[in-house]
């Protein structure tokens, strides 16, 4: 799989951005964000992927709100990702000196928990934008 860098702007429905409704995604993904908050050597070792990119095909987009939030040049998952060959020495160059043009979390921890706290009850804006994923991501089930 060959692994993209970020798009311009991070998804409508990103876990990152501090303008999403909380409780759009299930637990277990935000569970996956505060360990990249974590010093590089205990990190995870796989690069986080757009949630809205289809990840059937062979190449997959880093997701913009991760790259805009965690310090890349820190990020182990992106130096494995050069390392063994999955991503271009010039895309992981391109995802380190990425910034999001809308505002993101600070951290994964804080992502995460802005969307865990609606997640048994997601809102009315939560809702919408899980009936607009559920028909855009055939994926799912």
């Amino acid at each position: 799989m060959t692994t993209l860098p970020p798009a311009p702007r991070p998804c409508a429905t990103c876990p990152y951005r501090e303008d999403v409704p909380s409780g759009v995604w299930d637990e277990s993904e935000y569970a996956k964000l505060p360990p990249f908050d974590g010093p590089t050597y205990a990190q995870p070792g796989q690069v986080f992927l757009c949630h809205q990119h289809d990840r059937d095909s062979d190449r997959a987009r880093v997701c913009s709100g991760w790259a805009g939030c965690h310090d890349m040049g820190e990020s182990l998952a992106l130096r494995i990702a050069v390392a063994s060959g999955t991503m271009t020495p010039e895309d992981a160059e391109t995802t380190a000196d990425y910034v999001s043009p809308v505002p993101l979390f600070t951290s994964g921890a804080k992502a995460a928990a802005h969307g865990m706290a609606e997640v048994l009850y997601p809102g009315e804006d939560a809702a919408a934008a899980i009936s607009k994923i559920a028909r855009t991501r055939t994926d799912l089930t």
